[in-house]
């Protein structure tokens, strides 16, 4: 069972997702605007929302980016828009999965349940130790030799994912599927976020310390040997 926020607009759509995601034992509050939304979170623990993007008062986008500036709980976008670089978009914006209208309530189901098992795999993972590097999944910290990195969400999500394989090589196929969940998307997504992470590391894709690229293969995080 959950706490699931519905942010849905239309009566009916809303009364529907009220109605299974009830019959299925979770604990449901709904709201018909952005603004109420963003209320609610700042109010309310949920442990997902789910956040249609057709908002009287807000775009869904808008929304999401808003939600992200004050919680990490995972976002699940309803969309009428099923263009591929939009959808890509969103979810580097912070959506943790999508559904594109019109959708079952078994394909609801199913993703409520992915998403709502990464999230509490997330919680139970212990603090990770690579070298200087320290990450804690539940609180989403990562500490750098003592200093606090400054994360985005998806640098994190990243950067924890590949601390948890340490000196494993990582294919970028899994890293799309796994952080970005997404079965598809442009290799440059990841070669962005790398580099980003590597500038925050304090280290560049041809002096790497912690993140090596294996070419043709993927990417892998290890604690870095002994200087010379």
């Amino acid at each position: 069972m959950a706490s699931v926020l519905v942010v849905e607009d239309d009566q009916f759509v809303r009364s529907a997702l009220i109605r299974h995601l009830s019959e299925a034992s979770h604990t449901v509050r709904s709201v018909g605007t952005a603004l109420e939304a963003l209320r609610e979170v700042a109010q309310v623990g949920f442990d997902v929302v789910i956040l249609d993007l057709g908002l009287p008062d807000l775009d869904g986008s808008e929304a999401l980016k808003m939600l992200r500036g004050i919680t990490n709980v995972p976002v699940i976008v309803a969309t009428a828009r099923d263009d591929e670089a939009e959808i890509v978009r969103l979810l580097n914006d912070g959506a943790d999965d999508y559904l594109v209208k019109p959708f079952s309530v078994e394909h609801l189901s199913a993703r409520l349940a992915a998403v709502l098992r990464r999230s509490r795999t997330a919680e139970a993972s212990p603090v990770l130790q690579v070298g200087g590097l320290r990450i804690d999944a539940q609180r989403r910290e990562a500490v750098l030799d003592g200093a606090a990195l400054d994360l985005t969400r998806r640098e994190f999500d990243l950067l924890a994912f590949l601390a948890a394989r340490p000196g494993v090589v990582v294919a970028r196929r899994e890293l799309l599927a796994e952080v970005w969940q997404q079965a598809y998307g442009d290799d440059q997504t990841i070669d962005v976020h790398l580099s980003w992470l590597r500038r925050k590391l304090g280290e560049t894709a041809a002096n790497p310390r912690y993140l090596h690229t294996v070419r043709g293969v993927g990417v892998k995080l290890e604690p870095p040997g002994p200087r010379a």
